[in-house]
């Protein structure tokens, strides 16, 4: 679980992301969640962007990414935008979790 200080940190890291994945009227299908799943291992923070024609409301799409992929936090949900967060497990991609780290203790 994340602590406020972590988040804070998460969403200033997200002010300058552009969505990586865009969610539109296909829903959440195992292609979105897979590629989620990738962006996650490599980038930690992750801006996912909902579309209007998305059936789905921002609150579900975070439940849903939280629950299908282990270790996936949301940090932020604003407006029609899922901010989420997941520590990469190889070390070479591990920045932003080694400065959340810092900030848990």
């Amino acid at each position: 679980m994340l602590t406020g200080k972590q988040k804070r940190y998460l969403r200033a890291a997200a002010n300058r992301l552009r969505p990586i994945a865009t969610l539109g009227k296909n829903g959440l299908s195992d292609q979105f969640v897979d590629g989620v799943a990738k962006a996650l291992e490599v980038h930690e923070l992750v801006k996912l962007s909902l579309l209007q024609t998305a059936e789905e409301t921002p609150a579900a799409v975070g439940a849903f990414i939280s629950r299908t992929l282990p270790g996936a936090q949301v940090v932020q949900t604003m407006g029609r935008t899922v901010l989420v967060y997941r520590r990469a497990g190889l070390e070479e991609h591990r920045k932003l979790s080694v400065e959340v780290a810092k900030l848990g203790k």
